[in-house]
């Protein structure tokens, strides 16, 4: 055996001791981020568990694991009101919204009109725009139009929103021109193709956005603490905040409302996990 052929070893070697230590740290990292992810929610499940003294020990498992807290939640408070008030609201915004963003969408992969590009520029611009900044504004329209301490305030300033109509007109990028152009061929109007061919094509990408907007909308607290004072139209996350300020030494009591809130979204996601994967692999960002 040459020199060369030793020191060739010798750095083959060197490499894959190199390539193991750096995927043991990419390992350690992993678990350090995954631990910091999910201890949280380990913790507020381990509390909604505890009785009022115990939740403040940094003990994990209760050492008498109690449902008390939860009984108190749903009957010395409107929680149930609450989570119905959340779950309009966001079914609601999630079917208007999927309506109306899939039909604009398509009109902005598919139509041909004056305009287009600079209105798809308008839309795609309001990405880069927070709800803090056009709070006030949006809030002094929505006074205006009558719409305080109402379903409709909560609801229609939701539906619109950027992202949905951006993704939406990605996927319909990706869609084979040729099936549209078969069905025209065929007699067949814009509203037919729309409907038949590519609403049945769009169900991963429409299945994903559902989650997506019903999760947003399940979990906002900013726009319904700005437009509704009534107890009555409160969502779970107002609910919570008001929950806390009455009650600040009662932790157990608003860890129990916490689970109780978050488990609807884990069981979407649990459920739609593969739509969300495949909406991702299929919407062909160009």
């Amino acid at each position: 055996m040459t020199s060369t052929d030793i020191g060739g070893a010798q750095f083959g070697m060197r490499a894959a001791g190199e390539g193991r230590s750096g995927g043991t740290l990419l390992i350690a990292a992993l678990i350090l981020i995954s631990s910091l992810t999910v201890f949280p929610l380990i913790w507020m499940v381990s509390s909604a568990f505890k009785t009022g003294t115990e939740v403040y020990t940094l003990r994990i498992v209760p050492e008498v694991p109690t449902l008390d807290n939860f009984r108190y939640v749903f009957t010395q408070l409107p929680f149930a009101r609450y989570m119905f008030n959340s779950f309009f609201v966001s079914a609601t915004v999630t079917v208007v919204a999927l309506f109306f963003h899939s039909m604009a969408a398509y009109a902005l992969a598919r139509l041909h009109f004056p305009g287009r590009e600079l209105i798809f520029r308008l839309i795609f611009s309001t990405l880069l725009v927070s709800l803090p900044v056009i709070l006030v504004p949006l809030f002094v329209l929505v006074r205006s139009m009558g719409m305080l301490n109402t379903y409709a305030g909560l609801i229609i300033p939701a539906i619109f929103n950027a992202f949905g109509i951006f993704l939406l007109r990605q996927f319909y990028l990706g869609i084979p021109q040729e099936l549209e152009e078969a069905a025209i061929l065929d007699g067949a109007g814009y509203w037919r193709v729309y409907a038949n061919i590519i609403l049945p094509l769009s169900r991963p990408i429409l299945a994903a956005l559902a989650v997506f907007f019903f999760l947003a909308n399940w979990n906002s607290f900013l726009w319904p603490l700005t437009i509704t004072s009534d107890p009555d139209l409160w969502v779970v996350q107002t609910g919570i905040a008001s929950f806390q300020q009455q009650y600040a030494s009662a932790q157990n009591y608003i860890m129990a409302a916490s689970v109780v809130v978050a488990m609807p979204t884990m069981l979407l996601f649990f459920i739609f996990q593969r739509q969300l994967v495949e909406s991702i692999k299929t919407s062909g960002f160009k």
